[in-house]
Protein backbone atom coordinates (compact mmCIF):
# COMPACT_ATOMS: atom_id res chain seq x y z
CA UNK A 1 0.00 0.00 0.00
CA UNK A 2 1.02 3.59 -0.64
CA UNK A 3 1.09 6.19 2.11
CA UNK A 4 -0.63 9.58 2.03
CA UNK A 5 -1.31 12.31 4.54
CA UNK A 6 -5.11 12.22 4.58
CA UNK A 7 -7.95 10.04 3.40
CA UNK A 8 -11.38 11.64 3.04
CA UNK A 9 -14.39 9.33 2.97
CA UNK A 10 -17.16 11.13 1.01
CA UNK A 11 -20.79 10.10 0.79
CA UNK A 12 -21.04 11.85 -2.59
CA UNK A 13 -18.00 13.19 -4.45
CA UNK A 14 -18.73 15.94 -7.01
CA UNK A 15 -15.43 16.29 -8.87
CA UNK A 16 -16.06 19.03 -11.47
CA UNK A 17 -13.42 17.31 -13.61
CA UNK A 18 -13.57 17.33 -17.42
CA UNK A 19 -16.23 14.61 -17.46
CA UNK A 20 -18.00 16.02 -14.35
CA UNK A 21 -17.71 12.66 -12.65
CA UNK A 22 -19.79 12.04 -9.56
CA UNK A 23 -18.96 9.13 -7.22
CA UNK A 24 -21.05 7.66 -4.44
CA UNK A 25 -19.32 6.19 -1.38
CA UNK A 26 -16.06 7.73 -2.54
CA UNK A 27 -12.63 8.62 -1.17
CA UNK A 28 -9.91 11.19 -1.73
CA UNK A 29 -6.26 10.48 -0.95
CA UNK A 30 -4.18 13.60 -0.25
CA UNK A 31 -0.41 14.00 0.03
CA UNK A 32 1.65 17.21 0.25
CA UNK A 33 -1.46 19.29 -0.27
CA UNK A 34 -2.51 17.62 -3.51
CA UNK A 35 -4.86 14.86 -4.56
CA UNK A 36 -3.02 11.64 -5.32
CA UNK A 37 -6.04 9.37 -5.80
CA UNK A 38 -9.82 9.54 -5.87
CA UNK A 39 -12.68 7.26 -6.75
CA UNK A 40 -14.77 4.62 -5.09
CA UNK A 41 -13.99 4.20 -1.42
CA UNK A 42 -13.14 0.51 -1.59
CA UNK A 43 -10.63 0.99 -4.42
CA UNK A 44 -8.88 4.02 -2.92
CA UNK A 45 -8.61 2.61 0.58
CA UNK A 46 -7.31 -0.68 -0.77
CA UNK A 47 -4.36 1.16 -2.33
CA UNK A 48 -3.69 3.94 0.20
CA UNK A 49 -3.20 4.23 3.92
CA UNK A 50 -3.09 7.57 5.73
CA UNK A 51 -2.01 9.14 9.00
CA UNK A 52 -5.35 10.94 9.18
CA UNK A 53 -8.77 9.68 8.11
CA UNK A 54 -11.73 12.07 7.91
CA UNK A 55 -15.18 10.53 7.78
CA UNK A 56 -17.48 12.60 5.56
CA UNK A 57 -19.65 9.67 4.58
CA UNK A 58 -22.86 11.62 5.21
CA UNK A 59 -21.74 14.57 3.17
CA UNK A 60 -21.39 15.98 -0.33
CA UNK A 61 -17.72 16.71 -0.99
CA UNK A 62 -16.98 19.12 -3.83
CA UNK A 63 -14.34 21.64 -4.93
CA UNK A 64 -14.03 24.78 -2.86
CA UNK A 65 -15.71 27.79 -4.47
CA UNK A 66 -13.76 30.70 -5.98
CA UNK A 67 -14.92 34.24 -5.27
CA UNK A 68 -13.42 35.94 -8.31
CA UNK A 69 -14.21 39.52 -7.30
CA UNK A 70 -14.47 40.88 -3.79
CA UNK A 71 -13.30 43.52 -1.34
CA UNK A 72 -12.95 41.37 1.78
CA UNK A 73 -12.05 44.17 4.19
CA UNK A 74 -15.33 45.97 3.50
CA UNK A 75 -17.06 43.68 5.98
CA UNK A 76 -16.65 46.56 8.44
CA UNK A 77 -19.08 48.57 6.26
CA UNK A 78 -21.69 45.81 5.99
CA UNK A 79 -25.18 47.31 6.26
CA UNK A 80 -23.91 50.86 6.76
CA UNK A 81 -25.19 52.21 3.45
CA UNK A 82 -27.99 50.34 1.69
CA UNK A 83 -30.55 51.17 -0.98
CA UNK A 84 -28.41 53.80 -2.73
CA UNK A 85 -27.17 54.31 -6.31
CA UNK A 86 -23.55 53.30 -6.91
CA UNK A 87 -22.03 56.77 -7.23
CA UNK A 88 -23.92 58.18 -4.22
CA UNK A 89 -23.03 55.07 -2.22
CA UNK A 90 -19.33 55.51 -3.03
CA UNK A 91 -19.02 59.26 -2.62
CA UNK A 92 -21.30 59.85 0.37
CA UNK A 93 -20.69 56.77 2.51
CA UNK A 94 -17.80 54.58 1.41
CA UNK A 95 -15.00 56.95 0.39
CA UNK A 96 -15.33 59.18 3.54
CA UNK A 97 -14.72 56.20 5.83
CA UNK A 98 -12.00 54.72 3.65
CA UNK A 99 -9.97 57.93 3.81
CA UNK A 100 -9.26 57.20 7.50
CA UNK A 101 -8.44 53.52 7.28
CA UNK A 102 -5.26 52.00 8.67
CA UNK A 103 -3.45 48.75 7.88
CA UNK A 104 -4.72 47.22 11.13
CA UNK A 105 -8.35 48.09 10.40
CA UNK A 106 -8.04 46.53 6.95
CA UNK A 107 -6.45 43.43 8.43
CA UNK A 108 -9.35 42.98 10.85
CA UNK A 109 -12.02 43.53 8.21
CA UNK A 110 -10.26 41.16 5.83
CA UNK A 111 -9.91 38.40 8.41
CA UNK A 112 -13.63 38.65 9.14
CA UNK A 113 -14.32 38.42 5.39
CA UNK A 114 -12.14 35.35 5.10
CA UNK A 115 -13.87 33.77 8.09
CA UNK A 116 -17.19 34.22 6.29
CA UNK A 117 -15.77 32.77 3.09
CA UNK A 118 -14.34 29.70 4.80
CA UNK A 119 -17.58 29.19 6.73
CA UNK A 120 -19.56 29.18 3.47
CA UNK A 121 -17.25 27.09 1.33
CA UNK A 122 -15.00 29.59 -0.46
CA UNK A 123 -11.36 28.51 -0.68
CA UNK A 124 -9.97 31.18 -3.05
CA UNK A 125 -10.70 34.79 -3.92
CA UNK A 126 -9.63 37.80 -5.96
CA UNK A 127 -9.44 40.86 -3.73
CA UNK A 128 -9.07 44.54 -4.63
CA UNK A 129 -8.80 47.20 -1.95
CA UNK A 130 -6.33 49.52 -0.19
CA UNK A 131 -3.61 48.42 2.24
CA UNK A 132 -3.62 45.15 0.33
CA UNK A 133 -0.48 44.00 2.11
CA UNK A 134 -2.70 43.71 5.19
CA UNK A 135 -5.26 41.78 3.14
CA UNK A 136 -2.64 39.24 2.06
CA UNK A 137 -1.35 38.96 5.61
CA UNK A 138 -4.89 38.17 6.76
CA UNK A 139 -5.29 35.63 3.93
CA UNK A 140 -2.01 34.04 4.93
CA UNK A 141 -3.26 33.74 8.50
CA UNK A 142 -6.66 32.37 7.46
CA UNK A 143 -5.10 29.86 5.05
CA UNK A 144 -7.14 30.35 1.88
CA UNK A 145 -5.89 31.32 -1.58
CA UNK A 146 -5.93 34.99 -2.53
CA UNK A 147 -5.01 36.99 -5.63
CA UNK A 148 -4.70 40.62 -4.48
CA UNK A 149 -3.38 44.00 -5.53
CA UNK A 150 -3.35 47.59 -4.30
CA UNK A 151 -6.24 49.58 -5.74
CA UNK A 152 -5.01 52.25 -8.16
CA UNK A 153 -6.90 55.57 -8.22
CA UNK A 154 -6.38 59.02 -9.74
CA UNK A 155 -6.93 60.53 -6.27
CA UNK A 156 -5.22 59.86 -2.91
CA UNK A 157 -6.29 56.95 -0.74
CA UNK A 158 -5.56 56.37 2.93
CA UNK A 159 -2.76 54.10 1.78
CA UNK A 160 -1.23 55.88 -1.20
CA UNK A 161 -0.92 59.56 -2.17
CA UNK A 162 -1.20 58.78 -5.87
CA UNK A 163 -1.36 56.05 -8.50
CA UNK A 164 2.43 55.83 -8.77
CA UNK A 165 2.67 54.99 -5.07
CA UNK A 166 -0.02 52.33 -5.44
CA UNK A 167 1.89 50.73 -8.29
CA UNK A 168 5.09 50.81 -6.26
CA UNK A 169 3.27 49.02 -3.46
CA UNK A 170 2.07 46.45 -5.97
CA UNK A 171 5.67 45.93 -7.09
CA UNK A 172 6.77 45.45 -3.47
CA UNK A 173 3.94 43.01 -2.81
CA UNK A 174 4.86 40.97 -5.88
CA UNK A 175 8.44 40.68 -4.63
CA UNK A 176 7.39 39.80 -1.08
CA UNK A 177 4.94 37.05 -2.05
CA UNK A 178 6.82 35.67 -5.06
CA UNK A 179 6.69 31.88 -5.08
CA UNK A 180 4.04 31.62 -2.38
CA UNK A 181 1.78 28.64 -2.98
CA UNK A 182 -1.49 30.35 -2.04
CA UNK A 183 -0.94 34.11 -2.29
CA UNK A 184 -0.50 35.92 -5.61
CA UNK A 185 -0.41 39.55 -6.70
CA UNK A 186 -2.17 41.37 -9.55
CA UNK A 187 -2.21 44.94 -10.84
CA UNK A 188 -5.57 46.47 -9.93
CA UNK A 189 -6.68 49.79 -11.42
CA UNK A 190 -10.07 50.50 -9.87
CA UNK A 191 -11.92 51.50 -13.05
CA UNK A 192 -11.68 53.61 -16.19
CA UNK A 193 -13.54 56.48 -14.48
CA UNK A 194 -11.28 56.66 -11.41
CA UNK A 195 -7.96 56.56 -13.32
CA UNK A 196 -6.35 58.53 -16.12
CA UNK A 197 -5.13 57.16 -19.43
CA UNK A 198 -1.53 57.55 -18.28
CA UNK A 199 -2.26 55.65 -15.09
CA UNK A 200 -3.99 52.82 -16.95
CA UNK A 201 -1.00 52.61 -19.28
CA UNK A 202 1.31 52.41 -16.27
CA UNK A 203 -0.82 49.60 -14.83
CA UNK A 204 -0.66 47.71 -18.11
CA UNK A 205 3.11 48.19 -18.34
CA UNK A 206 3.72 46.98 -14.78
CA UNK A 207 1.61 43.88 -15.42
CA UNK A 208 3.67 43.22 -18.55
CA UNK A 209 6.98 43.81 -16.77
CA UNK A 210 6.25 41.52 -13.83
CA UNK A 211 4.05 38.99 -15.64
CA UNK A 212 1.08 39.72 -13.37
CA UNK A 213 -2.66 39.51 -14.02
CA UNK A 214 -4.68 42.73 -14.19
CA UNK A 215 -8.07 43.20 -12.55
CA UNK A 216 -10.47 46.12 -13.11
CA UNK A 217 -14.14 47.07 -12.75
CA UNK A 218 -15.48 47.63 -16.27
CA UNK A 219 -18.80 48.63 -17.84
CA UNK A 220 -20.52 48.36 -14.47
CA UNK A 221 -23.28 50.93 -15.05
CA UNK A 222 -24.80 53.16 -17.71
CA UNK A 223 -23.44 56.10 -15.76
CA UNK A 224 -19.92 54.74 -16.20
CA UNK A 225 -20.57 54.49 -19.93
CA UNK A 226 -21.75 58.10 -20.02
CA UNK A 227 -18.63 59.25 -18.16
CA UNK A 228 -16.38 57.29 -20.50
CA UNK A 229 -18.06 58.78 -23.56
CA UNK A 230 -17.72 62.27 -22.07
CA UNK A 231 -14.08 61.86 -21.06
CA UNK A 232 -12.72 59.67 -23.85
CA UNK A 233 -15.28 59.62 -26.63
CA UNK A 234 -15.45 55.84 -26.26
CA UNK A 235 -17.54 53.32 -24.36
CA UNK A 236 -15.64 51.55 -21.55
CA UNK A 237 -14.91 48.32 -23.44
CA UNK A 238 -13.57 50.15 -26.49
CA UNK A 239 -11.51 52.43 -24.27
CA UNK A 240 -10.07 49.44 -22.40
CA UNK A 241 -9.23 47.82 -25.76
CA UNK A 242 -7.43 50.96 -26.95
CA UNK A 243 -5.46 51.01 -23.69
CA UNK A 244 -4.29 47.44 -24.33
CA UNK A 245 -6.10 45.98 -21.35
CA UNK A 246 -8.22 43.38 -23.13
CA UNK A 247 -6.04 40.28 -23.30
CA UNK A 248 -5.53 36.95 -21.54
CA UNK A 249 -4.65 37.56 -17.91
CA UNK A 250 -7.12 40.44 -17.52
CA UNK A 251 -10.05 39.90 -15.16
CA UNK A 252 -13.05 42.20 -15.64
CA UNK A 253 -15.60 42.69 -12.86
CA UNK A 254 -19.32 43.31 -13.49
CA UNK A 255 -19.50 43.96 -17.28
CA UNK A 256 -23.16 44.97 -17.25
CA UNK A 257 -23.55 47.68 -19.90
CA UNK A 258 -22.24 45.97 -23.03
CA UNK A 259 -23.69 45.36 -26.48
CA UNK A 260 -23.35 42.41 -28.85
CA UNK A 261 -20.28 43.80 -30.59
CA UNK A 262 -18.52 44.35 -27.28
CA UNK A 263 -19.39 40.83 -26.15
CA UNK A 264 -17.76 39.46 -29.29
CA UNK A 265 -14.67 41.56 -28.58
CA UNK A 266 -14.45 40.21 -25.04
CA UNK A 267 -14.72 36.65 -26.32
CA UNK A 268 -11.94 37.15 -28.86
CA UNK A 269 -9.66 38.91 -26.40
CA UNK A 270 -9.45 36.00 -23.93
CA UNK A 271 -10.33 38.04 -20.83
CA UNK A 272 -12.15 36.60 -17.84
CA UNK A 273 -15.46 38.24 -16.88
CA UNK A 274 -16.71 38.02 -13.29
CA UNK A 275 -20.48 38.13 -12.82
CA UNK A 276 -21.64 39.78 -9.56
CA UNK A 277 -25.41 39.27 -9.54
CA UNK A 278 -26.20 40.31 -5.95
CA UNK A 279 -24.18 43.52 -6.06
CA UNK A 280 -25.51 44.44 -9.50
CA UNK A 281 -29.08 43.99 -8.28
CA UNK A 282 -28.58 45.78 -4.95
CA UNK A 283 -26.95 48.84 -6.54
CA UNK A 284 -29.42 48.77 -9.45
CA UNK A 285 -26.50 48.58 -11.85
CA UNK A 286 -28.45 46.38 -14.24
CA UNK A 287 -28.37 42.78 -15.38
CA UNK A 288 -25.17 41.58 -16.98
CA UNK A 289 -25.88 39.72 -20.26
CA UNK A 290 -24.15 36.59 -19.02
CA UNK A 291 -26.14 34.10 -21.15
CA UNK A 292 -25.13 36.03 -24.28
CA UNK A 293 -21.53 36.13 -23.13
CA UNK A 294 -21.55 32.40 -22.50
CA UNK A 295 -23.01 31.76 -25.96
CA UNK A 296 -20.26 33.92 -27.48
CA UNK A 297 -17.52 32.00 -25.67
CA UNK A 298 -16.54 34.57 -23.03
CA UNK A 299 -14.66 33.03 -20.10
CA UNK A 300 -16.93 33.43 -17.06
CA UNK A 301 -16.47 33.41 -13.31
CA UNK A 302 -18.59 34.45 -10.34
CA UNK A 303 -18.01 36.89 -7.47
CA UNK A 304 -19.73 38.43 -4.49
CA UNK A 305 -18.26 41.96 -4.62
CA UNK A 306 -17.78 43.49 -1.16
CA UNK A 307 -19.95 43.08 1.91
CA UNK A 308 -20.96 46.75 1.68
CA UNK A 309 -22.72 46.18 -1.62
CA UNK A 310 -24.00 42.63 -1.25
CA UNK A 311 -24.11 42.20 1.96
CA UNK A 312 -22.75 38.65 1.99
CA UNK A 313 -19.54 36.97 0.90
CA UNK A 314 -21.41 33.72 0.36
CA UNK A 315 -20.81 32.11 -3.02
CA UNK A 316 -23.73 29.70 -2.61
CA UNK A 317 -25.95 32.78 -2.52
CA UNK A 318 -24.29 34.06 -5.68
CA UNK A 319 -24.78 30.76 -7.50
CA UNK A 320 -28.47 30.64 -6.66
CA UNK A 321 -29.06 34.24 -7.68
CA UNK A 322 -27.05 33.91 -10.89
CA UNK A 323 -29.13 30.92 -11.92
CA UNK A 324 -32.49 32.54 -11.10
CA UNK A 325 -31.87 36.13 -12.19
CA UNK A 326 -31.42 35.28 -15.85
CA UNK A 327 -34.53 33.11 -15.98
CA UNK A 328 -36.66 36.22 -15.33
CA UNK A 329 -36.25 37.01 -19.03
CA UNK A 330 -38.67 34.15 -19.71
CA UNK A 331 -36.19 31.42 -20.59
CA UNK A 332 -36.19 28.64 -17.94
CA UNK A 333 -33.16 27.07 -19.61
CA UNK A 334 -30.99 30.16 -19.13
CA UNK A 335 -28.05 29.66 -16.77
CA UNK A 336 -28.57 26.00 -15.85
CA UNK A 337 -27.10 24.74 -12.60
CA UNK A 338 -24.05 22.98 -14.14
CA UNK A 339 -23.00 26.19 -15.93
CA UNK A 340 -23.32 28.29 -12.78
CA UNK A 341 -21.41 25.70 -10.76
CA UNK A 342 -18.67 25.77 -13.40
CA UNK A 343 -18.43 29.56 -13.05
CA UNK A 344 -18.02 29.30 -9.27
CA UNK A 345 -15.40 26.55 -9.44
CA UNK A 346 -13.63 25.91 -12.75
CA UNK A 347 -14.18 29.43 -14.12
CA UNK A 348 -12.92 31.21 -11.04
CA UNK A 349 -9.93 28.90 -10.78
CA UNK A 350 -9.05 29.49 -14.44
CA UNK A 351 -9.25 33.26 -13.93
CA UNK A 352 -6.93 33.15 -10.93
CA UNK A 353 -4.59 30.47 -12.24
CA UNK A 354 -4.81 28.67 -8.90
CA UNK A 355 -5.25 25.15 -10.25
CA UNK A 356 -8.14 24.62 -7.83
CA UNK A 357 -11.84 24.35 -8.69
CA UNK A 358 -11.50 20.72 -9.80
CA UNK A 359 -11.02 17.56 -7.75
CA UNK A 360 -8.66 15.39 -9.78
CA UNK A 361 -5.31 13.68 -9.35
CA UNK A 362 -2.54 16.27 -9.26
CA UNK A 363 -4.85 19.14 -8.36
CA UNK A 364 -4.70 21.05 -5.07
CA UNK A 365 -6.72 19.46 -2.29
CA UNK A 366 -9.10 22.41 -1.97
CA UNK A 367 -12.47 20.95 -1.08
CA UNK A 368 -15.55 21.50 1.04
CA UNK A 369 -18.12 19.18 2.58
CA UNK A 370 -21.85 19.89 2.81
CA UNK A 371 -23.94 18.10 5.42
CA UNK A 372 -26.60 16.13 3.55
CA UNK A 373 -28.65 15.61 6.71
CA UNK A 374 -29.86 19.22 6.55
CA UNK A 375 -33.60 19.32 5.75
CA UNK A 376 -33.08 21.43 2.62
CA UNK A 377 -30.55 18.93 1.26
CA UNK A 378 -32.92 15.94 1.18
CA UNK A 379 -33.64 13.99 -0.93
CA UNK A 380 -30.68 14.22 -3.28
CA UNK A 381 -31.31 13.53 -6.98
CA UNK A 382 -28.76 15.81 -8.64
CA UNK A 383 -25.61 17.07 -6.90
CA UNK A 384 -25.06 20.14 -9.10
CA UNK A 385 -28.69 21.17 -8.68
CA UNK A 386 -28.44 20.91 -4.90
CA UNK A 387 -25.24 22.95 -4.83
CA UNK A 388 -26.83 25.77 -6.83
CA UNK A 389 -30.51 25.74 -5.85
CA UNK A 390 -30.84 24.03 -2.46
CA UNK A 391 -27.67 24.80 -0.51
CA UNK A 392 -27.35 28.03 1.46
CA UNK A 393 -23.69 27.74 2.43
CA UNK A 394 -24.58 27.10 6.06
CA UNK A 395 -24.50 23.34 5.37
CA UNK A 396 -20.71 23.57 4.96
CA UNK A 397 -19.22 21.44 7.71
CA UNK A 398 -15.61 21.39 6.51
CA UNK A 399 -13.40 23.62 4.38
CA UNK A 400 -9.95 22.45 3.31
CA UNK A 401 -7.20 24.22 1.35
CA UNK A 402 -4.05 22.42 0.18
CA UNK A 403 -4.97 19.44 2.35
CA UNK A 404 -5.29 21.51 5.53
CA UNK A 405 -8.62 21.73 7.35
CA UNK A 406 -9.22 25.44 7.94
CA UNK A 407 -12.82 25.24 9.16
CA UNK A 408 -14.76 22.36 10.67
CA UNK A 409 -18.04 22.31 12.57
CA UNK A 410 -17.92 25.91 13.78
CA UNK A 411 -14.18 26.03 14.55
CA UNK A 412 -11.40 27.82 12.68
CA UNK A 413 -8.00 26.18 12.88
CA UNK A 414 -5.77 29.20 12.27
CA UNK A 415 -7.26 32.09 14.25
CA UNK A 416 -9.36 32.90 17.30
CA UNK A 417 -12.77 33.83 15.95
CA UNK A 418 -14.13 35.03 19.29
CA UNK A 419 -11.22 37.43 19.68
CA UNK A 420 -11.78 38.67 16.13
CA UNK A 421 -15.42 39.43 16.94
CA UNK A 422 -14.31 41.59 19.86
CA UNK A 423 -12.02 43.53 17.53
CA UNK A 424 -14.84 44.03 15.04
CA UNK A 425 -17.00 45.64 17.73
CA UNK A 426 -14.28 48.26 18.19
CA UNK A 427 -14.07 48.70 14.44
CA UNK A 428 -17.80 49.38 14.29
CA UNK A 429 -17.38 52.24 16.77
CA UNK A 430 -14.63 53.72 14.59
CA UNK A 431 -16.90 53.76 11.53
CA UNK A 432 -19.78 55.42 13.40
CA UNK A 433 -17.52 58.09 14.86
CA UNK A 434 -16.06 58.81 11.44
CA UNK A 435 -19.54 59.48 10.02
CA UNK A 436 -20.75 61.32 13.11
CA UNK A 437 -23.42 58.73 13.82
CA UNK A 438 -24.69 57.48 17.21
CA UNK A 439 -23.56 54.05 18.36
CA UNK A 440 -27.07 52.68 18.78
CA UNK A 441 -28.49 50.19 16.27
CA UNK A 442 -30.89 51.86 13.83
Amino acid sequence: MQTCDTLLHAGILLTQDEQRHIFENAALAIAAGRIVALGHHREVTAAWQARDVIDLSGMLVMPGLVNAHTHAAMTFLRGLADDMPLMDWLQQKIFPVEQCLTPELVRMGSLLGFAEMLRTGTTACVDMYIFETSVLEAADQAGLRCLAGEGVFAFPSACCPDAAAALERTRQMAARWAGHERLKVAVMPHSVYTTTAAQLAACRDLADELGLPLHIHLAETRQETALSLEQHGLRPVAYARNMGLLRPGTILAHVVDVDAGEIGLLARSGVDVVHNPSSNMKLASGISPVPAMHAAGVRLALGSDGAASNNRLNMFTEMGRAALLHKVSGDPEAMPAPLVLDMATRGGAAATGSGSGILAVGRPADCIALDLSAPNMQPLFNAASHAVYAATGMEVALTMVAGEVLYRDGRYSRFDYAALCREIRDLRRFVLRRLGLPERVA
